[in-house]
């Protein structure tokens, strides 16, 4: 069916089909297929300005479309490889084909409505010789990766090495590592998978919370031609840390009339008003009592719950997402938080990196989320000069040698602040404490012997990211040696 060329080329096609696009092989794959008409390239996709589209997607799309074709003559008598690698080429033909239509859908907020160029994708399939009963999954699938993407792309931002590594966790914890078996199965199962996000205060844990649950597998009904609901008005979030917690009981699992004082009437919880797209999102999951961490375990273990007040058992189908800053290795140490909820909730874990990470290495990195920022903030039109003028202010206030404590979420507040005052000056700059003082000195004097420097560095470090794999990877050591060279006295010190 294929010549070698053919072949060679759809291998490199299908590649594609089941890889993660914000990994740096998608690059290879690209450069394979195209050979020596590849156009170089970012080795990360991020969101980029005054760039509407790739050219060596256009090229691509060209050519597997015209070699789609061309095979669709050949598929009588071909063998199941031959034809196993023909229907992934043909799904990447239509996926592109369909690709800003689906997005149109996203943008227009018309997830519930009919969706007028289905019959025509059926159509398609027929066209290419391929089983029109596959069309409503495929179909749905499609979505899927059309959100996914949308939602990752056009949120997590920078051109930095830690945001594309987020960007692609992200789509791992979506799809898996292997999107053909998601496709083929783990589509309907991956609720039953929880997601632990750790990272510091402002650092975009629910922007990450938010892409996963926007981009949840929706089912296509192919008699009404619509998909079957809408993840957006099925994602919920809940602060714990803000509310009692006969108050987390109650808007998570919902309560009889008469349960407590001011029930005075049944209410649904989130955990049963998400439905199978839904995703509750619990933020500051480490703040929560031990008793109400029993009830998640259960919720997460055997998909029941209970409302307050009575005793009918009630089945969750949607997902659970968590996130914390706290280091709940730490937390289980001091009993403060269960090891076998802690176990139920880290299979998916994703640390999302402090922006002063992010900045590392990168003069241009902070100009380019700023721009992002006042894109949102003041419009396209005016975001270069904006721009431009809280880059100045920075440069001033407060100094580009800054820490960024409050991380993205700063970052957000002194873009607004420059374009309503004309300044940025922190409220409360935190003030160098006696440790981080004596760290200086010592290292300025030569004080510290290589076990010294050693302890310090990593007491600091852990200080600002209570995160002891963040620490190893960014010294280059192993986790354990982390933890082994943390001083306890200078960590109160230093928070």
């Amino acid at each position: 069916m294929f010549t070698s060329e053919e072949r060679r080329f759809a291998t490199e096609i299908r590649a594609l089909v089941y890889g993660n696009p914000f990994v740096e092989d998608r690059i290879i794959h690209e450069q394979r297929a195209l050979g020596v008409d590849y156009i170089a390239s970012q080795p990360y996709w991020s969101y980029q300005f005054d760039l509407d589209r790739k050219t060596n997607i256009d090229l691509l799309d060209e050519r597997s479309a015209a070699l789609a074709v061309k095979l669709r003559t050949r598929v009588d008598g071909a063998n199941e490889r031959d034809l196993r690698l023909y229907e992934d080429l043909v799904t990447y033909v239509l996926y592109e084909r369909y690709r800003d239509q689906l997005v149109g859908i996203v943008e227009r907020g018309e997830l519930r409505q009919r969706v007028p160029f289905y019959r025509q994708f059926r159509n398609d399939l027929v066209e290419f010789k391929l089983n029109p009963e596959t069309a409503p999954h495929l179909f749905a699938c499609f979505f899927q990766v059309r959100r996914a993407f949308h939602s990752i792309f056009n949120s997590i931002v920078g051109r930095s090495l830690p945001a594309a590594k987020l960007r692609a966790t992200v789509w791992q914890s979506i799809f898996t590592h292997d999107m053909a078996r998601y496709r083929r199965s783990l589509f309907a199962k991956m609720a039953d998978v929880a997601t632990l996000i750790t990272g510091a205060t402002g650092s975009g844990k629910e922007v990450v919370a938010r892409a996963i649950g926007l981009s949840r597998y929706v089912a296509f009904d192919e008699r009404s031609e619509r998909f079957a609901g809408d993840t957006e008005a099925s994602f919920v979030s809940l602060n714990l840390s803000a509310l009692s917690p006969t108050l987390i009981e109650s808007e998570l699992f919902g309560h009889r009339k008469g349960a407590f004082t001011g029930a005075i009437e049944d209410r649904e919880g989130f955990l049963e008003s998400c439905g199978a797209i839904g995703t509750v999102f619990l933020d500051e999951i480490g703040e929560v009592e031990p008793s109400i961490q029993v009830k998640l375990l259960r919720v997460i273990q055997s998909r029941t719950f209970q409302r307050l007040g009575e005793t009918t058992p009630r089945r969750f189908s949607g997902k659970i997402i968590a996130a914390t800053n706290r280091d709940l290795a730490s937390e289980i140490a001091r009993g403060r938080f269960r090891d076998d909820f802690y176990y139920r909730l880290c299979a998916d874990t994703i640390t999302t990196p402090a922006l002063a990470e992010q900045l590392a290495g990168s003069d241009d990195e902070l100009r380019h989320l700023v721009r992002f920022i006042a894109a949102r903030v003041a419009g396209e039109g005016e975001s270069a000069a904006v721009c431009e003028e809280v880059c100045s202010a920075i440069a001033i206030s407060p100094g580009h040698d800054y820490a960024w404590p409050g991380n993205f979420r700063e970052l957000e507040q002194c873009v607004r602040s420059v374009l309503v005052r004309g300044e940025y000056r922190p409220a409360a700059t935190p003030r160098a404490s006696d440790a981080r003082l004596r760290i200086a000195s010592g290292i300025a004097d030569g004080r510290f012997t290589a076990d010294d420097l050693l302890r310090n560095y990593c007491t600091l470090l852990y200080a600002k990211t209570r995160n002891y794999a963040h620490v190893a990877e960014r010294l280059q050591i192993d986790r354990r040696t982390v933890k082994a060279k943390i001083d306890a006295t200078m960590l109160r010190e230093l928070t």
